[in-house]
């Protein structure tokens, strides 16, 4: 099953939990605060593989979680951080955020890695919390949380040429004549449903070519499957339009030739203006030299036409060479320009407070930290998070905006009381 677009739900790997512990040994039951900190949950990794033809993968399988982080140990240990979830994905796979449609990557060349999330920080042992005056912390942090995320897999074939036309005009026996492919061939009256690569050999040089399917009148609106297809084009440098220039099914080359060229125009500009080398197969039919000469006389003298017979082969090398001097001259396929999306992670320190009468509501990124970090039953852990709140000048700002001793702080959920 050919598969170019898939979407998928990822999500990197929480941060492990800080512990509370502490030290013991004969004589002294309860030492010094030795509670280790939590490690960092596993990230969310795309390679890509050029061994990779499509998306397949990803088609039953949907969702994808890196590993969590280990707890903090006693000893000041640290917890084993969680395993990176590597996903392979085919040359060319673009990957975009569902929920903005931005460009999170083009995975271009082989090996190339890029990381989409980044796993949880592990949260701190209570042997991190001790300070001149707090000698015995009874609390630690818990690890972060990591958010999911939907991402859009989407598959634009690299190539350097493109070979493009009818169904049964002969591009995949063309493509199997000119290169390494062996695509199925038969005498269909429907299009192949999955674009396939070959490598070309001129002499000393290669090139990639790509039988794109799917195109028939109405592709470039949705008719058939050339709405599918068409975007495997995108990356080409030309392409080789081959029509069937025999006529025995009835077709009229030129009109066809025609068609295809609008289909082209109407879904982007700017592949109607790839340089094209136009191919008459089927030359070996009766009749044919004299449609060929009509088909030129339609194109003018200033369209060169190739004529070949894919099953005889006569014609082939001509094709190649053409093929070959054209690329010469022309650019590199290049990687998308794009204006890198990535997830961030919020400012930890970043908060709001709103008013609701005598009511005062802290939200944002800082009461998530703090969240991780207090225990409410514990008066050194409370104590800490007071002094979270005056040093950033949250106190100092409620006071500004009219917090009393009855006013009632919202802090994550859970109320305080006022006390100025």
């Amino acid at each position: 099953m050919f598969i170019d677009r898939a979407l998928i739900t990822i999500k990197a790997g929480d941060g492990g939990n800080g512990i509370i512990s502490f030290i013991h040994y004969k004589g002294k039951v309860s030492g010094g605060p030795d509670g280790g900190d939590g490690g960092k949950g596993g990230d969310i990794i795309f390679v890509a593989d050029k061994h990779l033809s499509n998306l397949s993968d990803y088609y039953y399988k949907t969702k994808y979680v890196a590993e969590n982080g280990e707890p903090g140990g006693s000893k000041d240990c640290f917890g084993r951080s969680g395993k990176d979830l590597v996903l392979k994905v085919p040359l060319g796979t673009v990957i975009r955020d569902k929920e903005t449609g931005n460009i999170i990557a083009d995975m271009f060349t082989d090996g190339q890695k890029k990381v989409v999330l980044v796993g949880g920080d592990g949260g701190k042992g209570n042997a991190k919390f001790t300070n001149a005056r707090r000698h015995t912390p009874h609390f630690s942090q818990t690890g972060e949380k990591t958010e999911t995320k939907q991402v859009i897999l989407e598959l634009k074939t690299i190539a350097d040429v493109g070979l493009v036309g009818f169904p049964n005009v002969g591009k995949s026996t063309i493509l199997s004549k000119i290169t390494r492919a062996r695509p199925k061939i038969a005498n269909y009256h429907f299009t192949t449903l999955s674009p396939n690569l070959g490598v070309a050999d001129y002499y000393d040089e290669q090139f990639v070519v790509a039988d794109i399917p799917g195109l028939i009148e109405g592709a470039s609106q949705g008719a058939g499957l050339g709405i599918d297809f068409l975007k495997h084009i995108e990356r080409t440098r030309m392409l080789v339009h081959v029509v069937d220039i025999s006529g025995v099914e009835g077709r009229d080359a030129y009109d066809d030739y025609l068609k295809i060229n609008a289909e082209l125009k109407t879904y982007s500009k700017a592949l109607s203006k790839l340089k094209q080398v136009i191919v008459a197969n089927k030359c070996d039919f009766y009749g044919a030299d004299e449609k060929l000469k009509e088909f030129k006389q339609k194109l003018g003298k200033n369209r060169k036409v190739i004529a070949v017979s894919a099953i005889t082969g006569d014609g082939l090398d001509k094709l190649k060479k053409e093929i070959f001097t054209v690329l010469s001259k022309l650019p590199p396929v290049k990687p998308l320009e794009f204006e890198e999306f990535n997830y961030v992670k919020p400012d930890r320190l970043s908060y709001e407070i709103f008013k609701e009468g005598e009511t005062f509501v802290i939200v944002g990124s800082l009461v998530d930290v703090l969240k991780r970090n207090v225990v409410l039953d514990d008066m050194n852990s409370l104590a800490y998070m007071h002094k979270v709140l005056r040093d950033r000048g949250i106190i100092a700002e409620l006071r500004k905006m009219g917090a009393t001793d009855k006013s009632t702080i919202i802090i994550g959920g859970e109320e305080f009381e006022f006390v100025d």
